[in-house]
């Protein structure tokens, strides 16, 4: 799907941060969301927050573009820090040895890696800024492709375990496009699973003609690389059990999650022996099961959930092909299973309505405007009353799907910012949703006992969530990393003296359409105790980075929430007559 890009769309020159600002800010925001605020150590004054590291005995302030309701506060210049002789500017490498002291005493636990990945960041950072090459015609692709700054609330968002001349080639912020390693395998090495007989068929017709006998691999050009050096795989290319086509077919271009890559209407989600922010990016043998057998068992709930909610799509995984190669114990050897296992995606060509443009939401959201995806190109010279219509029909287009998939179906979504499409018309309104990756969807056992107990229990205990992790899981990915963070895009919009009244009402708004669907579906009791003012999780990406604990097992910080009944100036009306 190839959309035009209109010129008259293309953003307007704005100032950016730079790489050194940029990652200050990220992680004075990790510190305040983690650590400040819940220790009741950080105060807005003024146009200033000041946060205090008591036991480094330091007192932080920094200047306010804006204050939010939410504490994800808009900040801009340098940190100070208090002295004798007045304040003093931090540069990010000060600033994160400070975190790091006041880390290191709070817990008595050291992280020598901590800098590491902050420096490996702002390298990320500096080089995006650095290197921002025109946007395509391809005004999709282009959204993929604008998160210069990645993760408002992650401590080393950009940070990545490889030399940037390498990681350049591949990165999506480079607006990296480049054909398929194709691999012809013999057909009795080739490991597959398919929920539909279409999946697989369309890798086979990435490639030419191949030999009898032989299936087509196709491999990330990196990742092949990054394997070369395997013994079992030089072996077997030396007896022919694989040859090596090289590159071949139609470029594919990589998206915001650099290892999935778009091409020939579908997604091909790529191993990656690279760490990227947390982890490395490789499928997982219970990942490549998991997606086809979540496929089929999610047939039937997305169905009526589809019926229910027709302006909602779920892309699907429904197939996966590796490399089977036995090891010296006659089993496929993990490294290279793993390593090449690739995941078919349905792609964007039936999903997506026609006339309809989708964007990736953290494009749409982003604090500043790097993309022709950003609300404030969408939305155009439109006021306060367009904001808050547009975000009204966005939350009845993304909220009630996902509520319902976990409260009537078990389902647990993860919709962040980077799994959601936004599909507007010619004039920038939203008007469908997309949601993808299933590597994040889980099953509540109370609903799916059957299904899971048919599973191996490999596949099965990853794929599952109690109710309670579930409900964590939806809510911060719905409401703190998506919909605090879109809200606080338009709130920018408003000039200084309005935009408390406007981020109020949108808040008011998201509240409005949560009773609407509590009061249809019986108040479940999750819900009600979201609108009585239960605080809401969000993940804790600093403590879990500095403890060094793997992404599954991150934990919350519970914030104050801005649903509570009695929302200050809720009702207050804006400008022009909205509400």
């Amino acid at each position: 799907m190839t959309i035009r890009l209109d010129a008259r769309r293309r953003p307007a020159p704005t100032g950016l941060p730079t790489a050194d600002h940029a990652v200050a800010h990220t992680l004075l925001n990790c510190l305040l969301r983690e650590v400040s605020r819940p220790e009741r150590q950080s105060a807005v004054i003024g146009d200033e927050l000041l946060v205090r590291l008591p036991r480094r005995g330091t007192l932080l302030r920094i200047a306010l573009r804006r204050s939010s309701l939410s504490g994800a506060h808009r900040f801009t210049g340098p940190v100070l820090a208090d002295t004798p002789d007045g304040p003093r500017e931090l540069g990010w490498h000060e600033l994160a040895e400070h975190v790091q002291d006041e880390l290191v005493l709070r817990g008595g636990v050291r992280n020598e890696e901590f800098l590491e990945q902050l420096a490996a960041s702002h390298a990320g950072v500096a080089a995006a800024l650095a290197e921002r090459p025109a946007p395509g015609p391809d005004r999709y692709l282009e959204s993929e492709q604008a998160l210069l700054f990645g993760h408002r609330f992650h401590p080393a968002p950009k940070a990545r375990s490889a030399d940037r001349s390498a990681w350049r080639a591949w990165a999506p912020e480079a607006r990296a496009a480049f054909r398929l390693r194709h691999l012809a395998v013999r057909s009795h090495l080739i490991a597959e699973e398919t929920a539909e007989e279409a999946a697989p068929a369309l890798l086979d017709t990435l490639g030419r003609r191949l030999p009898d006998g032989y299936r087509l691999l196709p491999a990330h050009p990196w990742q092949y690389r990054l394997l070369s050096g395997n013994p079992l795989l030089a072996a077997a290319l030396d007896r022919g059990d694989l040859l090596d086509l090289g590159p071949g077919g139609e470029p594919f271009t990589a998206t915001a999650s650099v290892r999935t890559l778009h091409g020939a209407d579908a997604f091909l989600k790529f191993s990656l022996n690279v760490r990227i922010t947390n982890c490395l990016r490789k499928n997982a043998a219970y990942e490549l099961r998991g997606a086809v057998a979540l496929t089929r068992l999610l047939a039937d709930p997305l169905a009526a959930l589809a019926r229910r909610h027709p302006d909602a799509v779920v892309l699907r995984e429904p197939a996966y092909r590796t490399l089977a190669l036995p090891g010296p114990d006659g089993r496929p050897d993990t490294a290279l299973f793993e390593g090449f296992g690739l995941i078919v995606r349905e792609g964007l060509g039936s999903a997506v309505r026609p006339g309809l443009t989708p964007l990736l939401a953290a494009a749409v959201a982003d604090e500043y405007p790097t993309s022709s995806a950003h609300v404030s190109v969408l939305l155009g010279d439109g006021g306060p009353a367009e904001a808050l219509a547009w975000w009204a029909r966005y939350l009845r287009l993304l909220v009630p799907p996902v509520l319902a998939a976990y409260l009537d179906h078990g389902i647990v979504l993860e919709p962040h910012l980077q799994n959601v499409l936004v599909c507007v018309d010619s004039d920038g309104r939203p008007a469908q949703v997309v949601l993808r990756d299933l590597e994040g969807t889980k099953l509540l056992p109370g609903h799916h006992r059957a299904a899971l107990a048919a599973l191996p229990p490999e596949v099965a205990g990853p794929m599952t969530y109690d109710a309670d992790r579930g409900w964590d899981r939806v809510v911060y990915c719905l409401l703190v990393n998506h919909l605090s963070e879109l809200l606080s895009a338009l709130a920018d919009r408003a000039p200084a003296a309005l935009a408390p009244r406007l981020e109020a009402r949108l808040w008011a708004e998201l509240r409005s359409v949560l009773v609407e669907f509590a009061e249809q579906n019986g108040r479940p009791a999750r819900l009600t105790a979201l609108l009585d003012g239960a605080p809401l999780p969000a993940k804790a990406n600093l403590l879990t980075r500095w403890e060094r604990r793997a992404d599954r097992e991150a934990g919350y910080i519970r914030l104050p929430s801005p649903l509570a009944p009695g929302l200050p100036a809720e009702a207050a009306p804006l400008p022009g007559g909205a509400r």
